[in-house]
């Protein structure tokens, strides 16, 4: 990538793959905590709802946070006219309906893929759209760290398709991270968003808009199905990657001991596997998950699922993704 006609090395990413409510979030926060790494949450910054009145995690709506303002600057000194959430850096975001018919299936392996690609390319608009959005995301990670002051960044967008495409970004170093989590704890989750995947004051919901989420609600076999697929996505887009790419961190783990459970991560990241990490309210400025607004510094396990889901929506997760749970390790 060049920025003022000087050639400058790839912006270094580390993705974060995983099902949606599989604790990305959470580790986003505590790698960005990090002296050497930076986190805005979700690159992709979609689901904002109603921008005007969506908060950062620092608390402030992000229209008026500071971060956010040096980050347009910083953008807007390069010619980039910038606002979060406008679309630029989610691959959708603006297409006809064939693209996005196109991009909707999951990952489903090499064969799959090509066949995707082959569409895609034949799509009126499509490489100068893809063109345009791998700019997009580069700019963005380079005036995030930039404007941060540290080294790495953290994209917590999960979706596998789109690490697709980011890997093919010369102007990216791209590392994976996989986040697993319990399916039974995932699907409880999209039973209920507002609840169990959102802040805990309900005022802070849906990004700050209060609000129940009811819209978003799915059944027990839609949760536990799309559990069950984003694992084989995930998995499907991690064997095209060499294993030194990439690496794999569980939810329960985590929480259990975060210090044990990433140092290892820092080590292969070549950052200081020996800094303290921890959870800071307004430290950050992350969009996605409502979590992110809670005033907790302490990290603990949610596992509310055995409790609050009833012997039915068990036996219903059992029969759609209970063999793939066992598998990942999951009694």
């Amino acid at each position: 990538m060049t920025r003022a006609g000087v050639s400058v090395p790839p912006t270094r990413l580390v993705y974060l793959l995983g099902p949606s409510h599989s604790g990305t979030t959470l580790l986003a926060l505590l790698l960005g905590s990090h002296p050497e790494i930076a986190t805005v949450g979700e690159l992709k910054q979609t689901s904002l709802g109603d921008r005007a009145r969506y908060r950062c995690s620092c608390g402030v709506e992000i229209r008026d946070c500071p971060f956010w303002a040096a980050v347009r600057e910083d953008l807007r000194a390069g010619g980039w006219s910038f606002e979060p959430g406008d679309g630029s850096t989610d691959l959708v975001a603006g297409r006809g309906t064939c693209v996005r018919r196109l991009l909707r299936p999951l990952h489903r392996g090499w064969a799959f893929e090509v066949a995707r690609d082959l569409a895609l390319h034949a799509a009126p608009g499509w490489r100068d759209h893809l063109a345009c959005w791998q700019r997009s995301n580069a700019r963005l990670a380079e005036a995030v760290c930039r404007v941060a002051g540290k080294a790495l960044l953290v994209d917590s967008s999960k979706v596998a398709i789109r690490l697709k495409y980011l890997l093919r970004n010369p102007a990216l170093d791209v590392r994976v991270v996989r986040v697993i989590r319990d399916g039974r704890a995932v699907m409880l989750t999209h039973m209920d968003p507002a609840r169990f995947a959102d802040a805990a004051d309900e005022r802070l919901r849906g990004g700050g808009s209060g609000g129940d989420r009811a819209a978003e609600r799915r059944s027990a076999a839609e949760g536990a199905l799309e559990w069950r697929r984003s694992n084989e996505e995930a998995a499907c887009a991690l064997r095209a990657l060499p294993r030194e790419a990439w690496r794999e961190v569980r939810y329960e783990q985590l929480c259990a001991d975060p210090p044990a459970t990433l140092a290892p991560v820092l080590n292969w990241l070549g950052v200081d596997p020996r800094a303290r990490l921890q959870l800071a309210r307004g430290a950050y400025h992350v969009i996605g998950n409502g979590m992110r607004l809670d005033s907790t510094r302490d990290v603990r396990l949610d596992d509310r699922w055995r409790t609050a889901v009833s012997p039915e929506a068990l036996a219903t997760f059992d029969s759609v993704a209970g063999d793939l749970n066992r598998r990942l390790g999951y009694a």
